[in-house]
């Protein structure tokens, strides 16, 4: 069985009626958790979308819910001092009673850095700082003094209070460099926008590094993002991926474009089918896109008629 959270782009449109909403539907129908992305603007370019600031919401978060998880999927290691994303992590980790999951990136959007004058490294340079981000979050996590020697990030007698007290680290990527920081720090690896034959293979890469590394590949979890158009007919199906292409026009324009992307699609029945698939391979967390901000009615229907059997 899997555990089935939701997952909004915060900048696209997201104001805090809208998260609110939400959160109140996935706390009331079931789901496991709420997650949002990490960006500073639209990512299609789109001026006048709302952007709501990835900690004040998660703050509110905590304090809205009571037993949802929830995060940052993923939180920019270009936008802020690994310090500071433990900082933050721990004192809302603390705000909700340990439901927060840190999911950490090694950031890829060019044009918002450019936008807000944010250094943007090559993607070398990117993958270097997340992987020593990522040391640093967790040596700061373990409460004691820390000391260390680093290009990016030195620590002279540096600590945090509180720490957190579930350290969840999510990290996503598919290529070899990735994969080995997700093997060297994460707690789950989360695999977005990809179909079941690449999860598969990734995932294998996956277990291959940590052999490599020494590390039990049985200790990362595996989990997908990944949008979903649910309907009981082709013309509600339809009406659901044009909804989702009014935010990301780029996504496959009709049902067959959307099964060979790997996204879930179709009848509550065929949704069901393609989660067990996944489970059958290896997943045991999924975060639901769902970019129609305002569509509660396809989250509930979710809930009614997909989460019993899957959850």
């Amino acid at each position: 069985m899997a555990d089935i959270c939701l997952m909004v782009e915060g900048q696209e449109d997201l104001t805090w009626e809208r998260w609110f909403q939400m959160a109140d539907a996935a706390e009331a129908l079931g789901f496991g958790g709420l997650f949002r992305s990490d960006h500073l603007t639209a990512l299609s370019g789109v001026s006048g979308r709302q952007a709501l600031a990835l900690w004040p919401s998660l703050t509110a978060l905590a304090e809205r819910t009571s037993r949802i998880r929830f995060g940052p999927l993923v939180c920019s290691i270009t936008f802020r001092h690994p310090a500071m994303i433990a900082k933050m992590a721990a004192s809302v980790d603390q705000l909700a009673n340990g439901r927060l999951d840190l999911g950490l990136g090694a950031g890829w959007h060019a044009r918002e850095h450019q936008m807000f004058g944010i250094s943007y490294p090559p993607f070398r340079e990117r993958v270097d700082r997340l992987d020593e981000g990522a040391a640093v979050i967790r040596a700061l996590w373990s409460g004691e003094r820390i000391n260390r020697e680093s290009p990016y990030y030195p620590l002279i007698d540096a600590e945090i209070h509180p720490i957190p007290a579930h350290q969840t680290l999510i990290m996503g990527g598919k290529g070899e460099r990735t994969l080995t920081v997700v093997a060297r720090h994460a707690t789950e690896w989360n695999c977005s926008y990809a179909s079941l034959e690449v999860f598969i293979d990734k995932s294998a890469a996956l277990d291959e590094a940590c052999h490599v590394l020494g590390r039990d590949p049985a200790g990362i979890v595996r989990s997908f993002m990944i949008p979903f158009a649910i309907g009981d007919s082709d013309r509600m199906v339809q009406s659901h991926i044009e909804a989702h292409r009014d935010v990301f026009p780029d996504l496959p324009p009709d049902a067959d474009g959307w099964k060979r992307a790997g996204f879930l699609v179709g009848s509550p029945a065929e949704i069901v089918d393609q989660i067990s698939q996944r489970i059958e391979a290896g997943a045991t967390r999924f975060m639901l896109q769902q970019n129609a901000l305002d569509d509660v009615d396809s989250v509930e229907r979710f809930a009614s008629d997909v989460l019993p059997h899957v959850r």
